[in-house]
């Protein structure tokens, strides 16, 4: 007898920040009442200060660049402007 597989699709999933924590609990209660919403849940964010090997290549080409003058520098949101204009 063959194998079959069987897919199951995974659950969607959002992901919204909060600042004032007043608001949490009001929050969850409200998301259960929606219909199709299986959980509700909260995390605390993690700060994530890991560079990774391909991030550190991109920093290390960029600081390259930028010694070599291969950058282009907007002091002001009027030159950047200009810039894009100039495109």
């Amino acid at each position: 007898m063959a194998n079959v597989a069987t897919y199951t699709p995974s659950p969607n999933q959002i992901i919204v920040t909060l600042e004032p924590d007043a608001i949490i609990a009001d929050l969850k209660k409200a998301m259960k009442l929606m219909r199709g919403v299986a959980s509700v849940r909260t995390a605390k964010a993690k700060a994530n200060n890991h560079i990774t090997p391909a991030l550190s290549r991109k920093i290390y080409k960029a600081r390259k660049e930028y010694a070599q003058g291969e950058t282009i520098s907007c002091r002001t949101p009027e030159e950047m402007q200009q810039y894009f204009d100039s495109l």
